[in-house]
């Protein structure tokens, strides 16, 4: 099955490059891919169960899925993550 979500935080090629390297590596999760111009963050899972895991993940990563709450810990966590692998 194939699903697509709309993220927050999404800023930059890098942001994208974080969130494919994260999601290819969940067992289920596969043909990930993330449009930087509309927020979206497209894959194939198996079950209900691997999309949860997936808008976790996200979250956990400072990209937490359209309406979800966005902390100000949520949004500092993405752009570390940007300003590290910028550098």
């Amino acid at each position: 099955m194939k699903t697509t979500l709309y993220v927050q935080n999404l800023k930059c090629e890098y942001c994208e490059k974080i969130i494919l390297k994260v999601l290819s590596k969940l067992k289920h999760i596969s043909n990930v891919n993330v449009k930087l111009q509309y927020a979206t963050v497209g894959f194939e899972y198996q079950t209900p169960m691997d999309v949860l895991q997936v808008k976790r993940t996200l979250s956990k990563i400072g990209y937490p899925p359209f309406g979800e709450k966005n902390n100000i810990l949520k949004k500092a966590k993405s752009f570390i993550d940007c300003a590290v692998v910028h550098n």
